[in-house]
């Protein structure tokens, strides 16, 4: 079959989806499910804003795939509807730290707010304190409350380091008219234990953590979405179990069920069949292990994979490698890429983080009057790494 015939084919059947979007992340459900006294005591702590007092800086942690961004997208939603319908100058602003050329230094953040409100700088070239100036002057033309969420908060500090929330969290002594909150939400469930102890007083006037979702939940809410993104009978008995079940596994990250679900939905697609069958989650699980994993290691900071492609260029020799070991690897390579050497303790936290991430195991021995150190083994299956290797060499040439 030619190209052209097989797209003509692809039209004329029928799609095992009746509305994909449903199972993307951006989509945002007419009912959040289980989540109940957490939209209560947001709903609480921002209500003040529809009265035009500012309300409490709140910070929002838990795992990845608990419903914080859902939820707080949800309330906003919400906000702004109620702030609309009584004519209330109310203004949210949602950013994702985690994007590049958004929040990767201090100076885009503020070029990105002062966005928001109509304006643009200059992509660099401004000393910060002028874009700083810009930013003071828009927020502060009409009287309304702002309201600041910044998703992924932990990868702002990590690029820039904390006192970028130090110069927002001190924004109101700067206003006369307007007044802005901050609202942080990270997956990192000790980050504000690492924060300066100004910025932790002032960021986290009220925490709230959002727990991981259990199997029956996540097959609830998987439930939920599936009903309206699948043809009716589209899928075999059994498939949302099996996928809340490995969701389940993956603490409670409700997220990754549903990109399951959608890739499984699309590989069964693409193979013709008339059903999404329980092979085709078991090969979209293989898919979005590896994708996710790519995904973590590629967008994390040059430092980070600095680290990384050591552990990958020392392990095929040899099994288990030590902190030692790979700090002496890393340090050649920040040469070679001219980057800043970062202590061997920072070293020891950043292997802890990718031991979280599932790309490493890391266990700390004891070496007695020696001190400790870390014994580290590459989880990842033999191509996964040789692909890391070469995404990780060409990002640390760019």
């Amino acid at each position: 079959m030619g190209v052209e015939s097989f797209f003509e084919h692809y039209l004329q059947k029928t799609s095992f989806f009746q509305d994909k979007s449903i199972l993307s992340s951006s989509y945002l459900p007419p009912e959040v499910l289980y989540r109940e006294e957490q939209l209560r005591e947001v709903a609480n702590i921002l209500a003040p804003a529809l009265k035009l007092e500012k309300p409490s800086n709140l910070f929002i942690y838990g795992k990845t795939g608990t419903g914080k961004t859902l939820s707080i997208k949800y309330i906003l939603k919400s906000l702004m509807a109620t702030a609309g319908q009584n004519n209330i100058p109310l203004k949210a602003i949602y950013v994702n730290c985690k994007l590049k050329r958004v929040a990767d230094t201090e100076y885009r953040l503020i070029a990105q707010l002062i966005k928001e409100y109509g304006e643009e700088v200059p992509p660099t070239g401004l000393p910060t304190d002028e874009v700083y100036s810009v930013f003071y002057r828009l927020i502060d033309k009409e009287k309304h409350v702002a309201l600041l969420v910044l998703d992924e908060i932990d990868q702002l500090t990590k690029k820039i380091g904390d006192e970028i929330l130090y110069n927002l969290t001190r924004i109101n002594a700067e206003l006369k008219n307007s007044k802005i909150s901050l609202v942080g939400i990270s997956n990192n469930l000790v980050f504000s234990e690492n924060l300066d102890p100004r910025v932790k007083s002032s960021l986290s006037e009220e925490e709230l953590i959002f727990p991981p979702y259990n199997a029956v939940q996540i097959q609830d809410i998987l439930h939920q979405r599936a009903v309206i993104a699948f043809q009716a009978g589209a899928l075999q008995s059994g498939v949302i179990e099996k996928c809340a079940a490995f969701a389940a596994r993956e603490h409670g990250d409700v997220r990754r069920a549903i990109d399951l679900l959608r890739v499984a939905g699309e590989l069964a697609e693409r193979c013709g069949s008339d059903t999404l069958e329980l092979a085709h989650l078991d090969e979209a699980q293989r898919k979005v292990e590896s994708d996710s994993i790519i995904n973590a290691a590629i967008t994390q900071p040059k430092q980070f994979q600095a680290v990384l492609y050591a552990i990958l260029l020392i392990s095929p020799q040899k099994r288990n490698v030590y902190t030692g070991e790979i700090y002496e690897v890393y340090k050649t390579i920040c040469r070679q890429s001219k980057l800043n050497v970062l202590t061997q303790r920072r070293i020891s936290d950043i292997l802890a983080e990718f031991d979280m991430l599932g790309i490493i195991t890391a266990r700390i021995i004891s070496k007695g009057r020696y001190g400790r150190t870390r014994d580290i083994a590459v989880t990842l299956e033999g191509n996964l790494v040789l692909k890391l290797k070469e995404l990780l060499e060409k990002s640390l040439q760019a």
